[in-house]
């Protein structure tokens, strides 16, 4: 008698090497809790990588800073398939079965491409147009019943969910499953400008795996309430990026006493970085120190991901050959 199995939820990321704490409280953590009641892949999205970089150099080492960071978090291999899209080439055929079924208007009337024309104007390739199709394809490609997504990247999946009823009223099936989307709270995480999404391209990220007077510095140099001139000028915390990391890493009464003593000029701009800082540093701790062990032995990460990738395509062979079926294709 067939067992059921536990719902499926897919999510990838590009391989942008050691992971911040925006990519943390976005999705890191998400993706820990999800693990321990649904089926969890998760990719480490290196062919994605290739539509908008000019060269790999560090592509590898970044694929691994970023595989550490994530099971430093707390991405167990023991319960989430983990790997690199690479190693599933599945995907890649699948991809090219998808394409047959989009309309080119369709990829360069996306808000996405035209992003991306905009931002690498002098790599406009193929792949680039083609990736919602790659990414529709990942998804797909593991039968996925749910995608943990923002609000923001709601339009990524419907996208998915239409190439899904195009495949199959163009085959006459019902062998691909259209993905639910499982909203996440992610919050916007403010770099340490206080304007932007906290980013490595920007420099206003702070990473998990830095060390402790690395952190420290990067506190220091965030942005507060930039209409506090004077150490005796009262500030308001509800507009100060500080602030706000200090409702996720302090204790609530730490909370409580710099929002009540920063109104009234009663804690100056400096004090407040250092108790953040603080506390940060011994909040990441455990992670940075389990992230330290992993990295003594580099290739049992390598192994995790390759134990990963065999066991992902297990299932994408299933996709693929039902696949193949649907479209009349010949089996080998």
């Amino acid at each position: 008698m067939e067992t059921k199995r536990l719902p499926r939820v897919y999510s990838a990321a590009r391989p942008t090497g050691r992971q911040h704490i925006g990519n943390y409280l976005g999705a890191i953590q998400n993706y820990v809790k999800l693990q321990e009641s649904f089926q969890s892949i998760y990719a480490i999205a290196d062919v994605h990588a290739l539509t908008t970089v000019e060269t790999t150099q560090g592509l590898k080492e970044n694929c691994l800073e970023m595989a550490l960071d994530w099971f430093a978090a707390g991405i167990e291999p023991e319960k989430s398939i983990v790997f690199l899209q690479s190693n599933v080439p599945q995907v890649m055929e699948l991809h090219t079965y998808l394409s047959m079924v989009v309309a080119i208007g369709k990829l360069t009337d996306l808000p996405t491409f035209k992003e991306k024309v905009r931002m690498h104007p002098q790599n406009v390739n193929y792949g680039l147009l083609g990736y919602p199709v790659l990414m529709s394809a990942d998804i797909l490609l593991f039968k996925a019943d749910f995608v943990p997504v923002g609000i923001d990247q709601a339009p990524h999946l419907e996208f998915a969910r239409e190439i899904v009823r195009s495949f199959n009223f163009r085959y006459q099936t019902k062998v691909l499953i259209e993905p639910q989307m499982k909203a996440t709270a992610t919050p916007k995480i403010i770099g340490t400008d206080g304007v932007n999404k906290m980013s490595k391209s920007l420099d206003n990220d702070i990473e998990l795996a830095a060390d402790e007077k690395t952190t420290e510095k990067r506190v220091r140099s965030m942005v507060t309430d930039t209409n506090r001139v004077m150490r005796t000028d009262p500030g308001n915390p509800d507009i100060c990026n500080v602030y706000a990391f200090h409702k996720t890493f302090s204790p609530a009464e730490l909370c409580a006493e710099i929002d009540r003593e920063c109104r009234v000029a009663g804690i100056g701009c400096v004090d407040c970085k250092k108790k953040l800082a603080a506390n940060l540093n011994a909040a990441l701790a455990p992670l940075r120190e389990r992230r330290a062990e992993l990295a003594k032995n580099p290739a049992r990460v390598w192994e995790i991901l390759h134990d990963g990738a065999q066991r992902a395509s297990l299932i994408a062979d299933d996709t693929i050959r039902d696949v193949r079926d649907a479209i009349g294709l010949a089996q080998a």
